[in-house]
């Protein structure tokens, strides 16, 4: 059975206590804070949630929604993509995190759900001891995934270690290709923290910040192996990555529409040249998410974590 690249189904966690996460922001040059109260940034972000919900959902895009418990504290729950991930053969991957608070996310009863939405789970892979010696790998954040050509692209950073990246390859059949992404704060050159901010894959395309990848044989590498599994390359500028460009995914409806989902904020960065090709092989699906953007420092893919099981009914013997 051939691995689709996306899917018509996603699991979104509606936040209770979203807010800025001190211990994120050691690395996340994309969060930022102010004087706001807590309470208001919750109810704004919930607010450009369920907006998001409703939009998806119009458009035929299913979304398994689960609300976030007052108990532990989860700033960062709406960003469900970084600790788990559903595969077509059944596997469903949990992942350990940097930030200590972002472990507590993790929920066995979410799973449940997932099964009672009448997917089949075959086997769980589970990753987070490897948390213990301080060794992370943050889902489909740390990686971007070529599903189909079942290819793993990940930038090193404190939160994708490059060896569990590849155990991750080797246990579910992915080719790895590993390399070094940076982003200039200030005149200095810090680690790109999550792959997924800097490139997303598509069925017939790739957005990716090719001048972050400052080596010029990882860049070619990376290039290459785009080329080679016919992907369009749209490259986007560094302060487009910024602007939350390279954190779209791409999904689809059950008759297999084809949308990218990004904010605002991003489309607002894309020139013409960049929205006509997009369009040739996938409409545009635009979310007004600044507040989730501006204290959580992720965007739109972040807080989608795609579900590709098989339905019971429909899995082959």
């Amino acid at each position: 059975m051939k691995n689709k690249q996306s899917t018509d189904t996603v699991l979104m966690i509606e936040p209770v206590a979203f807010g800025f996460n001190e211990e994120t922001a050691k690395d996340n040059f994309f969060q930022t804070n102010d004087s706001i109260s807590p309470e208001a940034i919750q109810k704004k972000a919930v607010g450009e949630f369920k907006a998001m919900v409703k939009k998806l959902q119009k458009h035929g895009i299913k979304v398994i929604e689960v609300k976030d418990t007052p108990e532990p504290h989860t700033p960062d729950s709406i960003f469900p993509n970084n600790w788990i991930s559903f595969h077509q053969d059944g596997k469903v991957a949990l992942y350990p995190m940097y930030a200590h608070n972002r472990r507590k996310e993790r929920r066995e009863d979410i799973l449940d759900i997932i099964e009672q939405e009448g997917f089949y789970i075959d086997e769980i892979i589970d990753f987070t001891q490897a948390e213990k010696d301080n060794i992370f790998l943050e889902g489909t954040g740390s990686m971007v995934l070529d599903r189909a050509g079942q290819i793993a692209y990940a930038t090193v950073s404190e939160r994708t270690d490059e060896e569990l990246f590849i155990e991750f390859c080797e246990d579910f059949e992915y080719t790895p290709i590993i390399f070094h992404a940076t982003q200039k704060i200030e005149n200095k050159e810090y680690p790109v923290y999550h792959t997924n901010v800097m490139m997303s894959i598509s069925e017939n395309f790739a957005i990716i910040c090719l001048e972050s990848i400052r080596n010029p044989k990882e860049r070619k590498l990376v290039s290459d192996f785009l080329h080679a599994t016919k992907k369009e390359i749209i490259t986007i500028s560094e302060e487009q990555m910024n602007r939350f460009l390279g954190n779209t995914l791409q999904v689809q409806t059950e008759d297999h529409n084809k949308f990218l989902v990004m904010s605002n904020t991003a489309y607002q960065s894309l020139c013409a040249g960049q929205i006509n090709a997009i369009n040739r092989y996938s409409k545009i699906l635009t979310v007004d998410i600044p507040t989730i953007e501006k204290y959580g420092g992720g965007s739109a893919r972040c807080m989608m974590a795609e579900v590709f099981l098989q339905k019971t009914e429909n899995r082959m013997p």
